[in-house]
């Protein structure tokens, strides 16, 4: 008869085995998002340790932004919830809802799982979306609103380089922060109009997808010529219009309001630590932070904004140290207090659902 021991080793290793052949029995899909996952904390990791001196500068000058005066704190946080309201009514017209509550606090929590997961803004729409349908929103309406207006932001995005270059291009050398806010003004008035003419009209939108298709086919002579962009452009915004139903030019105007106030929060912090750069430059700044946001390798950008936001600062004519504390002071407001906001509004979804319950 075996010994305890012998038998109690047999059986962990016939448990390991076991293991073993449930881990090779696994679904693919199981072992491709752990596959997934390992590689974007991998990458995550490496890119964190690459830009970890420029968010550590940033961090330490924490203490400086105590000394801003109160009323510059309060006109970013104010000018930072005129952006997210911006985004709720966005959300609110693709939603066809009049349940704000429930849009703000989905958006406020899914956001916030974006900024603490690497490649996060999968993981936040698709929190958000399951918040929603909670809310009781219907799931085939809630999925195609996030999707259209995921788009049209980030179409936004996409777009305000370009129309930044004729301000930057044109823009005088001079140090008060007003010119900056004038080119500001103007180029997200320029965005709104292009807005209009891209979603109303199809010759817009049908010219600029062959100037862009003609582009990548002479940027790469020797792979197969892109045919059809204009016909897919023009059925991808006959959909988003779709789901935005007549109120599009509203939705339209959220979302370039919901960039305008987070590039009127940058303006702000430079005021704050009496700064007065280049206003040309300003804009160019703040178009590189949103860019790099989008970048996957770090939960919401994380030490690519810092880097390139404060180092396009300093060619603004902005101090290096004044330039660590604007970039802090907004990304506190736009990035750091978004997380327990966020959390906040996580619990406040689930009081919600519970106090729902208990009246049912």
């Amino acid at each position: 008869m075996a010994s305890p021991k012998l038998t109690d080793r047999v059986e962990r290793a016939i448990e390991d085995r076991t293991d073993e052949e449930e881990l090779e029995r696994a679904p693919a899909p199981v072992r491709r998002r752990l596959i997934t996952g390992a590689f974007w904390l991998t990458l995550c990791g490496v890119s964190l340790y690459l830009v970890g001196p420029t968010v550590l500068d940033t961090l330490d000058e924490a203490d400086r932004v105590r000394g801003i005066a109160p009323g510059w704190l309060a006109a970013m946080a104010a000018l930072q919830l005129l952006s997210l309201a911006c985004l709720w009514e966005l959300q609110r017209i693709a939603l066809h809802t009049r349940d704000m509550t429930s849009v703000a606090t989905s958006q406020l929590a899914g956001n916030a799982l974006a900024k603490v997961a690497p490649g996060g803004g999968a993981m936040g729409a698709a929190l958000q979306y399951r918040m929603l349908v909670q809310s009781g929103l219907p799931r085939a309406g809630s999925a195609s609103a996030l999707t259209a207006t995921n788009v049209l932001v980030f179409a936004v995005v996409l777009a305000l380089p370009v129309l930044a270059v004729p301000a930057i291009a044109g823009g005088a050398v001079n140090h008060r922060l007003i010119q900056a806010t004038l080119i500001g003004v103007l180029v997200f008035i320029g965005l709104f109009v292009v807005g209009v003419a891209m979603l109303g009209f199809d010759r817009p939108l049908l010219a600029t997808a062959r100037a862009a298709q003609r582009v990548r086919n002479r940027l790469r002579p020797r792979s197969e010529p892109a045919s059809g962009l204009p016909a897919r452009l023009v059925a991808e915004r006959d959909r988003i219009l779709t789901i935005l139903g007549r109120d599009w030019k509203r939705a339209l105007a959220a979302t370039v309001g919901r960039w305008a106030f987070d590039y009127a929060t940058l303006l702000a912090a430079l005021a704050a630590v009496g700064s007065n750069p280049r206003p040309s430059l300003v804009l160019l700044a703040f178009c590189a932070a949103q860019v790099l946001a989008q970048i996957p390798f770090t939960p919401g950008g994380l030490g690519f904004v810092e880097a390139g936001l404060t180092g396009m600062l300093a060619l603004a004519g902005v101090s290096a140290q004044d330039a660590l504390v604007a970039t802090f002071a907004y990304r506190l407001f736009s990035y750091w207090l978004m997380m327990p906001v966020g959390l906040g509004a996580l619990g406040l979804h689930r009081f919600a659902l519970r106090r729902r319950a208990a009246a049912a």
